[in-house]
Parts: structure tokens; C-alpha cells; sequence
């Protein structure tokens, strides 16, 4: 059975979002992500009309989308809770891909576009970011921890997870991570005076 034609759209930028994860901007392109997808290579380019740069936009917005939605459902079990389980499936996702597997995200945060300038896909990123530390900000003020260092808690939480996948990647080990990890539990766990 092949795909439908009417969902190619979606599934091209699905594709596009996991190629980031694995091989990042620059190297993702719009023939592979359509071969990916199962969709002609024709359509792709009249459902994406501002070409690569709005296909790597629109999959990074995807990305930021399905995390902030898994944020919100586990977060709903408070703070530490939903941290633990959050970075568990991080874990999870490091060793099941062999380390090959990043953040979509940070791919589009940090690679300048050889084909383009100013990149659709990093102010996604800016934007992705901005909500996934409101997101956390939120949980943990709930959680008792003061406004101010809730949303600097937020920022190192992105910040440390983000570095410690790619540390990962770097070191095909998983090492990094579970340090990474025990110390962002412990920080959420100390409620702020």
C-alpha cells in the first residue's frame, strides 16, 4: 500500500525533522527528505515554494511542537516527575539510535545555511526554544521555585540536556548524559528560597 497522496505535506516534513535530528542542516536535503517520505520530489517542491529553507523551518517548528507537547503531558505530573520521565526518553532515544539521533532543533539552531541567509530555520529554532523554557519555567514555579530562578533553571535545563546529546553523539557514550541528568534532578528537587 502506498501513502497517501494528501498527507505528503505532512510526512515530507516529518521526514525532514528526523533527517535533521541525524545528519543535520546543511546535509539535509530536499530529494533524500522526499525519497524519505515516499513523496514525489515535484510535490514536495510545490507544497514548500520558499524551497529548503522553509521545509527545515517547517520541520523544526514540527520538532519544537512534538517535545513541547510531550512536556506539557509529563510536566502535568509536576516537575520532578516529568523531568525524570522527559529525560529518560531522551536516554531512550540516544541508545536505541546509537547515538545517531540528535535534537532536530539544535541542528537548525547552530548550522549556518550554505544556501541561504537569514535562516527560516533558526529563527524556528529561537522560537521552538522560547517555549520550551516558558513550558518548563511554568512547571517549576509550580513546583515552588521562585519566578525568577525557575526561568534561569528553564534556560540551564535546555541548555545542559542540548549539550550533553551532543556530548553523546561526540563520545558514543552515554556517560555524559547520566551526569547531566542526575544534576538537573537534584537542581529541580532543591526548591529556591
Amino acid at each position: 500500500m502506498s501513502p497517501r497522496a494528501t498527507d505528503a505535506p505532512q510526512r515530507v516534513v516529518a521526514a525532514a525533522a528526523e533527517m535533521l535530528a541525524r545528519v543535520g542542516l546543511n546535509a539535509t536535503s530536499i530529494r533524500e527528505v522526499s525519497k524519505a517520505a515516499q513523496a514525489p520530489l515535484g510535490s514536495t517542491y510545490h507544497h514548500f515554494p520558499g524551497g529548503k529553507q522553509e521545509l527545515l523551518a517547517r520541520a523544526t517548528t514540527l520538532a519544537g511542537d512534538r517535545v513541547d507537547a510531550l512536556l506539557a503531558r509529563l510536566l502535568a505530573e509536576g516537575a520532578g516527575p516529568g523531568l525524570q520521565q522527559f529525560l529518560q526518553r531522551w536516554r531512550e532515544r540516544l541508545l536505541d539510535s546509537r547515538f545517531e539521533a540528535g535534537c532536530p532543533v539544535l541542528a537548525a539552531a547552530v548550522e549556518v545555511p550554505v544556501d541561504a541567509h537569514p535562516s527560516a530555520a533558526r529563527d524556528a529554532a529561537a522560537a521552538v526554544f522560547a517555549r520550551w523554557e516558558q513550558r518548563l519555567g511554568d512547571a517549576l514555579v509550580q513546583a515552588g521555585h521562585a519566578p525568577a530562578a525557575a526561568a534561569a533553571q528553564a534556560t540551564l535545563i535546555i541548555a545542559s540536556v542540548e549539550g550533553a546529546v551532543a556530548m553523546c553523539r561526540a563520545t558514543q557514550d552515554i556517560a555524559p548524559f547520566d551526569r547531566v541528568a542526575a544534576q538537573l534532578l537534584a537542581m529541580v528537587e532543591h526548591r529556591a528560597s
